[in-house]
């Protein structure tokens, strides 16, 4: 049991973290939507953890006093989960649409939380005790469904990723955070009667792991860009002669010949990895290639571009006018019609039958 100073100064340790992690993402890139969502989700974070110093446990020296706030606090506290899973989504899954079913099903858990929230505060009885019972339960269940996802969204596209430090902070930082989120959440939701504000000894165990995480990750935030971790793994990997030599002679010209004209993107599931091993290049380094001769940052968005391109010429065709669009879509690589669909109409702004009706061609 952490003493009631200890307690404090690891509560403001985090506070002050978070806030700072949140400055400095904005100040790296205001523009971007994933910095505004970071830097709403960790106001948020704070309120969290401003919550816990409002317990009955929390020495009085130390203990403030939020209740003109408190349903501010509990709306922000509940909406935790979901921004986390908006703000991996805009990292990590970069130029989909975000599904406007999980929109609609963050809107309702918030809603119906701020709803519980303000029949507690009042102390009156909106709803019966067991369908109240059964709206608690349900929204626990949404957010742990969402930091799911999240963490999901975060580990699917790695291997497809061609930005190596991103990739690494996946996992040193994006997936912590994910794991520490789902932890608290099941604790809170599920394991502790009354949550960790009635529980003096859990509480302090999360108030430390958020005031180390977010210490830690802004100690790597202000060193990433001065001491890559990708660049000191790739300085102790020796690389014989022989790969050199095959990599001086690789370019965006060979690439193409081989890559184009070979119509290599035109195997199903094709991975980075097996594209490597067939240009019997070392895999980190064909990564690098396309991320930064050719500008990709996703290796998926690569096939893509170079699938629909292909199908575009087929569409336009007059000889292909009665084939099939599944036909054509299986024929560039796609294993189904729907990520086709989503990728033509993303790339070129308009259906594929769309597409045929106003680019045929003699």
């Amino acid at each position: 049991m952490l003493s009631p100073l200890s307690l404090f100064t690891a509560q403001i340790v985090a506070v002050i973290s978070v806030l700072l992690l949140a400055t400095g993402y904005l100040k790296a890139d205001m523009k971007s939507l994933s910095s505004r969502v970071f830097a709403v989700l960790s106001i948020f974070v704070v309120f969290y953890i401003l919550n816990g110093m409002t317990a009955s446990h929390i020495d009085p020296n130390f203990q403030i006093d939020l209740s003109n706030w408190q349903l501010v606090v509990d709306i922000g506290v509940s909406a935790i989960s979901g921004l986390f899973m908006i703000y991996c989504f805009l990292i990590f899954q970069e130029g989909e649409s975000f599904p406007r079913t999980l929109g609609v099903a963050l809107l309702i858990q918030v809603l119906l939380d701020s709803w519980l929230s303000l029949s507690n505060l009042s102390q009156a009885s909106f709803v019966s005790t067991d369908f109240s019972g059964l709206m608690v339960v349900t929204m626990d269940v949404l957010q742990l469904g969402f930091v799911c996802l999240a963490i999901y969204w975060t580990l699917k596209g790695w291997s497809a990723d061609l930005v190596e430090d991103r990739r690494i902070l996946r996992w040193i930082i994006i997936s912590v955070q994910g794991s520490l989120i789902f932890a608290v959440l099941f604790l809170e939701n599920f394991l502790l009667d009354g949550g960790s504000e009635d529980n003096a000894t859990v509480q302090a165990a999360i108030v430390v792991a958020i005031a180390l995480l977010t210490l830690g990750m802004l100690l790597v935030a202000l060193k990433f860009d001065f001491i890559s971790l990708s660049h000191a793994i790739r300085k102790v990997t020796k690389l014989d002669e022989s790969i050199e030599g095959s990599l001086a002679s690789f370019n965006t010209e060979g690439f193409d010949a081989i890559f184009k004209a070979g119509y290599l993107y035109r195997e199903a599931g094709l991975t980075i990895s097996m594209l490597a091993k067939k240009l019997s290049l070392p895999e980190y380094r064909l990564r690098a290639f396309i991320h930064k001769e050719l500008g990709y940052r996703n290796f998926n968005a690569m096939l893509h571009q170079y699938r629909i391109e292909d199908a575009a010429n087929s569409l336009s065709e007059t000889k292909n006018q009665n084939l099939p669009v599944l036909t054509i879509a299986l024929s560039v690589g796609y294993q189904s019609i729907t990520p086709f669909n989503n990728a033509f109409r993303q790339l070129k702004g308009m259906t594929p039958s769309e597409y045929r009706r106003k680019n045929r061609i003699a």
